[in-house]
C-alpha cells in the first residue's frame, strides 16, 4: 500500500528488530543447551546501504552464530548480554513503531486538510 522510501525503511527496520527479538528469545531458551552457539542478527548496515541506494526493501536480515568464547559445555550464551540486547531492541522497536504512527498521523492530517 505504501511504497515510499520512509514506509519501506520503517517496515524493514521493524522486520529486522522483530527477528532480533526472536533470536534473543531462542538464545535465552538455550542458555543451558550444550554446544549451543548464540545467534546474532545483523541488518542495520545493510539497511543503511540499501536506503542510500534508494532501495530499502532489498536489505537482508542476517542471522549469524556468535564466535565468542564458549563455556566448558560448548555454549556461549551470556545472559547479561542477552538481557541488555533485548532491552535495547525493545526500545528501538518502540521508536520505529512511534515513527510509523507519526507518519500515519501526518497522512491523516494531510487528507483531512
Amino acid at each position: 500500500m505504501f511504497e515510499d522510501v520512509t514506509s519501506v525503511t520503517l517496515h524493514s527496520a521493524l522486520t529486522g528488530l522483530a527477528r532480533r527479538q526472536r533470536v534473543i528469545a531462542d538464545n535465552i531458551a538455550n542458555i543451558e543447551t550444550p554446544g549451543f552457539l548464540a545467534g546474532r542478527v545483523q541488518f542495520e548496515d545493510a539497511l543503511r546501504t540499501a536506503v542510500e541506494a534508494g532501495e530499502p526493501g532489498s536489505a537482508p536480515v542476517r542471522v549469524a552464530r556468535s564466535l565468542e568464547p564458549t563455556r566448558e559445555n560448548g555454549n556461549n550464551v551470556n545472559l547479561d548480554r542477552e538481557v541488555l540486547s533485548n532491552v535495547d531492541t525493545g526500545l528501538r522497536y518502540q521508536t520505529m513503531l512511534r515513527a510509523t504512527d507519526d507518519k500515519f498521523v501526518l497522512l491523516r492530517t494531510a487528507i483531512r486538510g
